[in-house]
């Protein structure tokens, strides 16, 4: 049985995923860490999950396409560095409640219509990550003392909700879908 790999995201404009990618290229050239380059910045509101082609791909994208045109997009905070120890430093994300209210009526949406449950998403933690994986537990040590007192502020609106695949070797943009 084929299947696919989707998440669901927040997904900034493109003045903001260019500043967020340059963060990303950093960690590249400094430490080594190329694994988040791997997606488009985003901010992650339904882990990934697998597809089979068995199923409608276009039961999946109505009810989102639905789902989101019965939501307000909003502004969205990005304000200095977080870390998930030993391996993940994230842009860390304003936990407004909009935001939060968001992802759980998506993840409330998501298993009731398609029978996803996503358990790690009940502590909602939104950030969006700029080295993870491949990020050396030696070079964390090197970068946390660095980015915990590095300043980072930038502000944007969320528009959409995005549906992303993963072809294989990276996440792509499937679709987007409009808020209200």
């Amino acid at each position: 049985m084929n299947s696919q790999r989707f998440f669901i995201a927040l997904v900034p404009p493109p003045e903001i995923q260019a500043l967020v990618n340059q963060v990303k290229r950093y960690f590249q050239s400094h430490y080594g860490a190329q694994k988040a380059l791997n997606s488009p910045p985003h901010i992650t509101l339904q882990a990934p999950f697998e597809w089979s082609s068995e199923r409608n791909i276009e039961a999946l994208t109505d009810g989102l396409k639905k789902f989101a045109e019965e939501k307000e997009g909003g502004a969205i905070s990005l304000r200095n560095f977080g870390a998930f120890p030993p391996k993940v430093i994230y842009i860390d994300v304003v936990q407004t409640p909009n935001l939060m209210d968001l992802q759980q009526d998506l993840a409330q949406f998501v298993e009731r219509t398609y029978g996803f449950v996503n358990r790690r998403y009940q502590n909602f933690c939104p950030h969006m990550t700029v080295a993870f994986r491949d990020l050396t537990k030696t070079a964390f040590d090197q970068a946390w003392p660095e980015f915990s007192q590095k300043p980072f502020e930038l502000d944007f609106v969320a528009k959409e909700l995005t549906l992303l695949r993963h072809n294989g070797q990276q996440w792509q943009i499937y679709q987007n879908y409009s808020f209200r």
